[in-house]
């Protein structure tokens, strides 16, 4: 797996739309533990799985239709990996922290959307995180693990699950709630 802070502002007006800025960490930033599509299955209610993409060909961000619980974001089956938020790992009854689980966040990227000042190190990804996440996936590809994948049919590459692409309206009323701009108040 893979632990890194995102700050991008679809990130953040992801979880806006959702309802879900409760997520978001007080920069805007998105905890997310990356990890092999073989790794993620759902043993009930794909009947609520459904995805929203912030732009026709931007990320697949999957959620369940009835609670609005990010479930992962994915760019396609051949780009072998789920973007999973770690809150949601916090959130279970026995959880432990997520430090402890995943190890800490090996880098934080796009902070020039962070709310007020962008934390260190996120503004530019560091060559090591890069060839950390390249390595990755890299290594799920050549092992299979892209495969079964929970969001994508194996025989046609297309989506399992019902897709809806926001508006350029609805997208654009998501912008004042995400960054950059200053510090909260």
């Amino acid at each position: 797996m893979n632990r890194a802070v995102c700050y991008c502002d679809d990130c953040q007006a992801f979880l806006h739309h959702l309802g879900r800025a409760d997520l978001l960490d007080e920069q805007g930033g998105t905890d997310i533990v990356q990890v092999a599509p073989s790794a993620v299955s759902f043993d009930r209610g794909d009947e609520f799985v459904v995805a929203a993409r912030l732009a026709p060909k931007g990320l697949y961000r999957w959620y369940a239709s009835c609670c609005k619980t990010p479930l992962g974001n994915t760019l396609t089956p051949r780009l072998p990996f789920i973007g999973i938020v770690t809150e949601l790992f916090q959130q279970a009854p026995s959880a432990r922290p997520c430090d402890e689980v995943f190890g800490a966040p090996r880098g934080a990227i796009l902070g020039k959307f962070a709310i007020g000042e962008p934390p260190p190190g996120s503004l530019r990804p560091s060559v090591r995180f890069l060839a950390h996440v390249a390595r990755k996936l890299l290594g799920w590809k050549l092992r299979g693990k892209a495969w079964p994948h929970p969001f994508f049919d194996r025989a046609s590459g297309n989506p399992k699950y019902p897709i809806t692409v926001l508006s350029t309206a609805e997208r654009e009323a998501l912008r004042p709630l995400c960054g950059p701009r200053p510090a909260r108040a």
